[in-house]
C-alpha cells in the first residue's frame, strides 16, 4: 500500500512558468526510490511538495489517504517526513549526538533517554559512540552525512527525503550512504526518496522515477530486484 500518493500533480513558478506537469507517483513503505532528471527538471521541487513545504499548483498529493494540503502541515513535516540534505545543515559547534538531539527536542515527541536514542541512532547509521561525541567539524564529508541521516530519523519518520544526499561524497563512501538507505527501507520499513544525478544511485535503488524537461516523466525499473 503506498503512503504517498501524487494525483496529476503540476507545479508553476509565477503563474506561467511550468516545471511539472500531471505526475502520478505512488511510493510505498520498504523500498528506496531514485529521482532522476536533468538540471531545471524539478527534482528538488517535487522533493519540496512532498515535504509539505511547496504546494502543488494543480492536483493533490496525499500522505496516508489524506491530503497534505488538508492536515496540519507543521506536524507532517516534524513527524512524519525526515529531510537529508547535500550540505548537511548540521550546527558545527555541537556534537553529532547534540546535533540528532536537538532535532528529537524539535520534534515535540517525548522521549524516555534523548542521550540513549541518539546514539543508538548513530550507531545504526555505523558511526561509534567515539564519534557521536565529536565535534561535527571534526568529522569526515560521509561522517557528517552519517549524521544527517540519524537527525533525519530523530524521530522515526515514516518517509526519508533525500536531496542528492551523495553529492559530495567519493564513490566508495557513496555506496556506503546508498547501504544505510536499503537498510533502512529492508529493514526498518521506511519509505526513502533521493534526488540525484549519480547512475551509480539510480542503479542501486528499488525504483526510478525520471523527470524529463517540461514535467514529462516516466517510470522505470532499477533492475535490481536481488537486493530488495
Amino acid at each position: 500500500m503506498s503512503i504517498l500518493k501524487l494525483q496529476n500533480v503540476s507545479y508553476t513558478y509565477d503563474g506561467y512558468t511550468k516545471v511539472l506537469n500531471g505526475l502520478n507517483y505512488e511510493f510505498e513503505k520498504g523500498k528506496v526510490y531514485a529521482v532522476v532528471g536533468r538540471s531545471g527538471a524539478g527534482k528538488t521541487t517535487l522533493l519540496s511538495l512532498l515535504s509539505g513545504l511547496t504546494s502543488p499548483s494543480e492536483g493533490r498529493i496525499l500522505f496516508d489517504d489524506k491530503d497534505v494540503q488538508k492536515i496540519d502541515r507543521y506536524q507532517y513535516r516534524s513527524r512524519y517526513v525526515g529531510v537529508v540534505f547535500q550540505q548537511y545543515n548540521l550546527l558545527p559547534h555541537l556534537s553529532a549526538v547534540e546535533n540528532v538531539e536537538l532535532s528529537m527536542r524539535a520534534s515535540g515527541k517525548k522521549f524516555k533517554d534523548k542521550r540513549k536514542r541518539a546514539t543508538e541512532l548513530l550507531d545504526e547509521v555505523d558511526l561509534d559512540d567515539s564519534l557521536a561525541k565529536r565535534r561535527v567539524l571534526k568529522l569526515s564529508g560521509g561522517e557528517q552525512q552519517r549524521v544527517a541521516i540519524a537527525r533525519a530519523l530523530s524521530f522515526d519518520p515514516d518517509i526519508l527525503l533525500a536531496d542528492e544526499p551523495t553529492g559530495n561524497l567519493d564513490l566508495a563512501t557513496q555506496e556506503e550512504v546508498m547501504d544505510i538507505f536499503s537498510r533502512l527501507a529492508h529493514e526498518k520499513d521506511k519509505c526513502v526518496i533521493v534526488v540525484s544525478h549519480s547512475p551509480e544511485v539510480a542503479a542501486s535503488v528499488d525504483e526510478v522515477y525520471e523527470l524529463a524537461s517540461l514535467g514529462k516523466s516516466k517510470k522505470q525499473r532499477a533492475g535490481n530486484e536481488g537486493k530488495r
